[in-house]
């Protein structure tokens, strides 16, 4: 079985023994992986296709994106080591207009085989046609509903018009992912609809574990970031199509769209004075995001931070207004440096941004940087093969760096109330907090706590889905809802026969 774990990419044999370490993988996240009949593994690694040896060695990018395309997710591996099929998109989200391409095993110019589709996958011939070529078919998602189409697998060609197969799976559009698998000998296993969904409200959770309704309305939500007097909530917010900012007035339960592009803006970040929201964009190059700012009020319009041929998401602002943090796409397959943005001017003349400059650029990966409400540290997440774990240097200046995190760490988060930093659990799905004092340029950390006991929905590694509110007694989150038990996968069997049968009674 090959698998990631901790930005690596590992085999283990299915009767168990030593887990073997194949190749570097770091970004690897809900892209899936492929184990093809030559013994080549190819993966899905920051949104580009990568293959290696199953025996080991260094991942190369497999498959030349097409023109206009970005990201490429959810390989499969064709029976007779034909080709590879996959999902390729223009953005890493939204995958409605998505297509399903095949990269040739012999070699050549990978082909589109569907156009307007994603998590494509190949089902094999009924028992009337085993051994045919023609005799299998593509199946595939197109809004939520699962169609399939006969398939000749040596000239790599769908033969004639679509069919719907079944609705009620468990899909996203976001990610172009769908909860389904198919075996070699035709059965089909998915997870219903109603056990799995992108949608959720917004919930308070306090110190005790307790949690009540923020924003009872479900949405597909992300990013959240409280403003600085605690009253409003920015999030971004996809509607399949496109995802957008957005601010939340809780107590008024208002909710007010602040971008319109028909793209991808997220990662709202509030600026010290409450006056504008930093985001990232990729509008000016699809799947590229760059930073911009907007009034938070909604006047005026969306103006352009910095300009950058790699992604940039924004992070955090510096108390003062004058520098930003940001995580940046080093160019590699694999790593992201800690870069920060310097904002010249002032709040009476207004900001105009700087010449970047990295905060830490080191052979290993750093993302999610965030100051410190004094302005002094800056808190910040380091990935390698062995894991994450969370770490504090000074701003500006030299010393550390303080390891916070002891059994691994992610998206930390300072509490504006108190000498209390916290950050993400990989561990337990927990949010963790500790404790800190400072003694001259020293930064003094105790043992982490947990800071709600009970377990939420922490998203996806590339998305952060709490906040803690400024009052620093509650975080804005997803609570886990016990009522709902996810124990049931609907196993169909004959699958190709099904399909079969479909085929012959349209015709």
């Amino acid at each position: 079985i090959a698998f990631v774990q901790s930005g690596v990419l590992r085999k283990v044999g299915i009767s168990g023994g030593a887990v073997i370490r194949v190749g570097e993988a770091l970004g690897a996240y809900h892209g899936g992986v492929a184990w093809t009949e030559d013994d080549m593994i190819i993966f899905s690694s920051v949104g580009r296709l990568m293959g290696v040896p199953a025996a080991g060695g260094t991942p190369a990018i497999f498959g030349t994106p097409i023109a206009g395309e970005t990201t490429q997710k959810y390989p499969q591996a064709l029976p007779g080591s034909k080709g590879v099929l996959y999902t390729e998109n223009a953005s890493p989200v939204g995958f409605e207009g998505a297509t399903l391409v095949i990269a040739p095993r012999s070699g050549g110019t990978p082909k589109i085989v569907v156009r307007g589709a994603y998590f494509g996958r190949y089902v094999p011939g009924g028992l009337a046609s085993p051994s045919r070529s023609d005799g299998g078919y593509l199946i595939y998602i197109r809004k939520g509903t699962l169609f399939a189409v006969r398939f000749d697998l040596d000239r790599l060609e769908t033969i004639g018009a679509e069919v719907p197969v079944l609705e009620g799976l468990a899909t996203s559009s976001e990610l172009g992912s769908a909860h389904l698998a198919v075996s070699s000998e035709g059965t089909l296993a998915y997870l219903p609809a109603a056990f799995a969904t992108a949608d959720y409200p917004i919930h308070w959770m306090t110190r005790d574990g307790k949690s009540s309704v923020l924003r009872a309305t479900r949405a597909e939500w992300a990013n959240p970031r409280f403003s600085p007097d605690g009253k409003k909530l920015a999030i971004d917010i996809s509607d399949g199509k496109q995802r957008d900012i957005w601010v939340y007035e809780w107590a008024r339960d208002t909710l007010t769209q602040l971008t319109f592009y028909q793209g991808n803006d997220s990662w709202p970040v509030w600026t010290p004075d409450g006056r504008r929201i930093a985001f990232g964009s990729d509008r000016a190059q699809a799947g590229v995001p760059n930073m911009y700012w907007v009034n938070a009020d909604g006047t005026g319009e969306v103006t352009r931070l910095h300009e950058s041929p790699r992604s940039e998401i924004p992070l955090s602002w510096h108390p003062s207004g004058k520098f930003l943090t940001y995580t940046l796409s080093a160019g590699g397959a694999n790593r992201s440096d800690s870069m920060i943005l310097p904002m010249e001017g002032d709040a009476v003349r207004g900001f105009s941004p700087g010449k970047p400059f990295a905060f830490l650029n080191t052979p290993e990966s750093e993302v999610y940087s965030m100051f410190s409400p004094d302005g002094r540290w800056i808190a910040y997440c380091i990935v390698t093969e062995d894991g994450a774990d969370v770490y504090v240097r000074p701003f500006p200046g030299s010393g550390g760096p303080w390891r916070i995190s002891t059994e691994s760490g992610a998206m930390p988060d300072w509490s504006a109330s108190g000498h209390e930093l916290l950050f993400l659990s990989l561990k337990t799905q927990t949010i963790m907090f500790v404790k800190y004092s400072v003694v001259g340029d020293s930064f003094r950390a105790d043992k982490p706590q947990v800071f709600q006991p009970t377990p939420f929905v922490p998203l996806e590694w590339s998305n952060r889905r709490f906040a803690i509110h400024p009052d620093g007694k509650r975080l804005a989150l997803v609570a886990r809802d016990p009522t709902v038990v996810q124990d049931k996968v609907a196993l169909f069997f004959n699958f190709g026969d099904y399909l079969q049968k479909l085929d012959s009674g349209r015709k």
